[in-house]
């Protein structure tokens, strides 16, 4: 906006059209930024979507996993982490790669509004309607907030996506080179016979002394709960299977009657039973949890500016600047989101 104060040659008439074309357009291109992961890229041409390569194909065999087996995506806020895992030969899930988060925004804790910047935590599951390959981010994929859960409860919000181009208003945002390889693993399983690939997002990892650690933030108790569905997968290594009543998310149960149909209502009478040799690792792990709270201090983050960026890419935008960035990342024209924010790091007390 400086460029327009200072405007100051030229006929009144001229310089007031002037001001304004230049005043509308530098709205235009914040309201961009700020819109971000709020569209599906209408701005961008039909283009094929990206293909697994074969370098990448290499790297499944390696691992005993195949292309078209089922993927599976974890994310991390404040790790910063994306993972995606693969059920490989032994017919469990296994660890594929770890992508480094280039950004996402809000701070710790579930989306609940539109406008509020939030990055969402919860399961979400992403059928092949749900990826874009024409993204003004590049290409991307809808992660489906709000879920069922979160439209029960009156949570609001659209288009809340994994996309390329580091900039997000609620996003998960990658480099355009990682959201493609990503695209094309999630394509190719959902081409192979998946039907929907479980998108598991949370705060942090879900130890209990990183739960301990945050034992005085309101969000303790939704949180308990997503660490049920993350215990499950990782003593299990298999997909959790996620009911929601009672307001709140249900694990791997069976109810008389099927499924609950109101989110909010009480859940009917579970009709299974977790295999004891898994209900009793997860009974330790409760009670581990329930040792790590009752002890200690809580360390919360408190010094929050605005979301959290990886530490590798953190150290190009201090070194390179962000406009500089931009261009190493991605292919669109979009900035560095808030990169002074990126460059605070909340969390550096707790790597």
């Amino acid at each position: 906006m400086s460029s327009v104060k200072n405007l100051r040659a030229g006929p009144e008439g001229l310089r007031g059209l002037i001001h304004g074309s230049v005043k509308a357009a530098s709205v235009a291109a914040i309201c961009a930024v700020l819109a971000a992961c709020t569209s599906m890229g209408f701005d961008s041409a039909d283009r094929a979507p990206p293909k697994l390569s074969s370098k990448i194909a290499a790297s499944m065999s390696a691992k005993g996993m195949k292309p078209e087996s089922p993927v599976l995506v974890r994310i991390f806020k404040q790790e910063s982490e994306l993972e995606v895992w693969k059920v490989d030969k032994s017919g469990h899930y296994a660890l594929f790669k770890t992508y480094p988060m280039c950004r996402w925004s809000g701070k710790l804790g579930p989306k609940t509004k539109s406008g509020d910047r939030q990055a969402p935590e919860g399961f979400y599951h992403v059928s092949a309607g749900m990826l874009n390959p024409n993204s003004q981010y590049y290409v991307s994929f809808n992660l489906g907030y709000p879920n069922r859960l979160e439209s029960a409860l009156g949570y609001t919000g659209e288009a809340l996506m994994v996309h390329g181009a580091c900039s997000s208003s609620g996003c998960y945002a990658m480099t355009d080179q990682q959201v493609g390889e990503i695209y094309a693993i999630v394509d190719r399983a959902l081409k192979g016979g998946q039907n929907q690939f479980q998108v598991q997002a949370y705060p942090f990892r879900m130890t209990a002394r990183n739960m301990a650690a945050y034992k005085s933030d309101p969000n303790l108790g939704f949180w308990k709960t997503l660490k049920e569905g993350y215990d499950y997968f990782e003593l299990t290594r298999r997909q959790p299977k996620v009911s929601v009543c009672g307001k709140r998310y249900v694990f791997n149960t069976e109810f008389a009657g099927g499924e609950p149909s109101d989110p909010l209502a009480s859940c009917p009478p579970a009709v299974s039973q977790p295999e004891p040799e898994v209900a009793a690792k997860l009974n330790a792990e409760q009670q581990k949890l329930a040792a790590a709270l009752g002890g200690g201090t809580s360390s919360a983050v408190n010094a929050y500016v605005d979301g959290g960026m990886h530490p590798s890419f953190r150290a190009i935008l201090k070194n390179d600047g962000p406009k500089s960035m931009a261009a190493k990342v991605s292919g669109t024209k979009y900035p560095i989101s808030r990169p002074e924010a990126a460059l605070a790091d909340p969390f550096a007390g707790s790597r």
